[in-house]
């Protein structure tokens, strides 16, 4: 295996660079998309923001970063070989670890040659006459593709810049996603955390022991379930590898793409059969109970408050105090209509001493100033870091942060800000020859195990590939029909769950004045592969290629 295997040579700012396909991204989706167009003989680069490959485990390093899907399907399944010589150290290990097998991927399949790092992608025009598009980078570079495949990431666009004032703050600020490689020091600091999502959640329970104080800024709270995390020895891995026949068959079939799915039915059982089964799911201590214990939950009321009961029954166990309660444990939306965390020991976190719970539901930040956080009531909350666990422009922000402008010189940022649109999160009409993995409207980030979507949404897109030069296609776009057909079944299938109705990232809630719609597709990781797979075997049916 080589470590040391050279970059690209750069493009020069007065020359144009040649290639039949141009990856955004070499995080788990670029480097799969460059492995497979680079085996079909094509003329591939990919491109990335950051200094090594990784994508999102290069970029979250902070403090308790880890998986919450199980290492051994947090994988590629197109090589046994590739699975079998990679060995986890636990069922969740943490970003180090992770990061290191994005390097062995890279490494084993000699992907860094064809990879140009530590540069962005400034802007994308189609040029209608040559079909074909023309990129820039920050570099001056200017590159000719045929094809541009965007792996640019479902959360890759964080939420930095939210209160005023931030630049006047004496000490450092951190957002999770930038968190610097160095790494920041914490120790005997006065900390506050804004944010009490999966994030924030990992840095608070990592951090609460090594810092003087910690002031935790609290607005929306979530269903926090325990994670179990056991080491793995030997024989663990030789029986998780043992499987890798069994995972690559079911995995890309099951609800969310992780290795367990739905299969009992609420009206089968009496209400001690549900409970049973609830506490025996419970125990697993991982995203099951959210995943794979009654889809009712996501369409049901009256079963969605049941189950999310019996979460919140688990949390005043622990929490006790009714103070944190209120604070802590949701009560106006669903268990599993928001992203739902893992956590260790996260709740317990607060009854430390140094420790403080902080509502800001009603009594909003308005500003940060040079000695700390200010509420609305005029409440100043003085510390020495602020760190951001304040998420991401999902789906979208990741794309309309880059100047791309399809036929007619339509921009894709005016477009989506007007409508989030794509047709199976494949392509956008209007913006032919654009092939996108981790968009809106296909399986991606919420319920669904990502590598199992992204290598599903890669290969579909190289297939693809593959059929119009074996066909002599030059282009291939989305019909205005078929993206049409796409966003109506999209939203008949969001808008008859639950998780359309509650304000989340899901639907760009957090986003002021993003345009509300589900932004993942939610009818099943199984379900998009068919209906992908039948429209490819229709000869692309819903596209139109010439």
């Amino acid at each position: 295996m080589s470590t040391t295997a050279s970059a690209p040579t750069e493009t020069s700012a007065t020359e144009s660079l040649e290639l039949d396909a141009l990856i955004i991204g070499a995080g788990v989706a670029g480097l799969y998309q460059l492995h497979q167009l680079r085996e079909q003989g094509l003329r591939v680069r990919a491109y990335d923001t950051a200094g090594d490959v990784g994508g999102t485990w290069y970029w979250n390093r902070y403090p308790g970063a880890r998986f919450d899907s199980e290492a051994y399907i947090y994988q590629y399944l197109f090589s046994e070989e590739l699975y079998k010589n990679w060995s986890w150290s636990q069922r969740f290990p943490g970003q180090p670890e992770i990061e290191r097998w994005m390097h062995y991927v890279a490494d084993t399949l000699d992907l860094r040659r064809d990879i140009q790092l530590s540069t962005m992608i400034t802007s994308a025009h189609y040029d209608e006459r040559a079909d074909k598009w023309i990129v820039r980078t920050d570099r001056g570079e200017t590159i000719t593709t045929r094809f541009l495949v965007t792996c640019s990431g479902m959360l890759s666009a964080p939420m930095s810049y939210l209160f005023e004032g931030q630049g006047e703050f004496n000490g450092p600020i951190f957002h999770t996603s930038r968190w610097p490689k160095e790494g920041a020091d914490l120790d005997g600091k006065r900390v506050a955390v804004i944010g009490v999502g999966a994030t924030g959640i990992q840095v608070i329970q990592t951090v609460a022991d090594k810092v003087e104080h910690l002031k935790v800024f609290i607005r929306t709270p979530q269903y926090a379930l325990p994670m179990k995390n056991p080491t793995f020895d030997e024989s663990d891995v030789a029986a998780y590898k043992s499987r890798f026949a069994e995972l690559k068959e079911t995995l890309p079939n099951t609800f969310s793409g992780f290795e367990y799915d739905f299969e009992h039915v609420w009206a089968d059982l009496t209400p001690e059969q549900r409970n049973d089964l609830l506490e025996e799911i419970y125990e697993n201590g991982s995203l099951k109970l959210w995943l794979a214990s009654f889809g009712e939950m996501f369409y049901d009321e009256e079963i969605s408050e049941e189950i999310s009961e019996f979460v919140r029954r688990k949390m005043r166990a622990r929490l006790q105090d009714p103070h944190l309660c209120d604070l802590l444990i949701p009560t106006d939306y669903g268990f599993g209509t928001h992203r739902v965390p893992l956590e260790t020991n996260y709740l317990e976190t607060y009854h430390r001493p140094n420790v403080e719970a902080i509502g800001v539901r009603d009594n909003p930040i308005t500003r940060i100033v040079p000695q700390g956080l200010v509420l609305a009531d005029g409440t100043l909350h003085e510390v020495d870091v602020i760190v951001m666990a304040t998420g991401f422009d999902a789906g979208t922000g990741s794309l309309t942060r880059i100047d791309i402008r399809g036929r007619g010189g339509r921009a894709l940022k005016d477009d989506w800000n007007r409508d989030i649109r794509t047709t199976m999160g494949l392509m956008v009409h209007g913006y032919p020859n654009m092939l996108t993995t981790g968009a809106p409207l296909a399986p991606s980030a919420a319920l669904c195990n990502m590598t199992t979507c992204l290598q599903q949404q890669t290969e579909w897109i190289a297939e693809c590939i593959r059929y119009m030069r074996a066909h002599d296609h030059t282009v291939i776009e989305p019909t205005l029909a078929g993206e049409d057909e796409w966003v109506a079944h999209h939203d008949e299938t969001a808008n008859a769950t639950l998780v359309s109705k509650t304000n989340s990232w899901y639907n760009g809630a957090n986003v002021p004045g993003k345009p509300r719609r589900v932004l993942s597709y939610i009818g099943g990781v199984g379900v998009y592969r068919e209906k992908t797979l039948a429209a490819a075997a229709a000869g692309y049916k819903g596209f139109q290629l010439s």
